[in-house]
């Protein structure tokens, strides 16, 4: 994919709410997939690839680089948000992504009203952090993706730690 569409597909918050209205205008419906995406691995392309077979354009909201520090600890992330926001925007059914610096994702919710909103199954409809916003703005919280046996932490805690001789 040329440089120049993967970036037209990372927006500021003010880009997406009128690409969101763009979309709306055009009929489409607006699904919200969110995380730290720290160390990309299956388990994240999975959670994708299910937020975008509920239909309509996928937004990925990525967690800040002090978001991330007050969500995982220290040494984290491992990658600046402005790579891990391009890395997910080369994905072909990514239709654009943001970084926001909240904890959690109500106020992008409240900015654009997703028709629904996608988490992995590390959480239940009910634990969804977000679940009470998305419902006051119209809209839905689907779980999606794998069982969560993949996790970024793990990762770097059993496979990156250094190996003692």
């Amino acid at each position: 994919m040329p440089k120049s569409k993967m970036k037209s597909k990372l927006l500021t918050r003010e880009a997406l709410k009128q690409r969101v209205a763009e979309w709306r205008r055009a009929g489409e419906s607006i699904t919200l997939a969110n995380g730290c995406f720290d160390l990309l691995h299956v388990g994240h392309v999975r959670y994708l690839h299910a937020a975008k077979a509920l239909g309509g354009c996928l937004i990925v909201a990525v967690n800040s680089d002090d978001s991330v520090r007050a969500l995982k600890g220290n040494g984290r992330p491992l990658m600046p948000a402005e790579e891990r926001a391009e890395i997910l925007s080369a994905f072909e059914n990514v239709d654009a992504v943001v970084i926001f610096p909240e904890h959690d994702v109500s106020a992008l919710i409240r900015e654009i009203r997703p028709d629904v909103q996608a988490k992995g199954t590390d959480y239940t409809a009910d634990s969804v952090p977000e679940r009470d916003v998305v419902t006051e703005c119209g809209g839905r919280v689907e779980i999606v993706g794998d069982p969560k046996d993949h996790s970024a932490s793990e990762i770097i805690r059993t496979r990156l730690r250094p190996r003692r001789s």
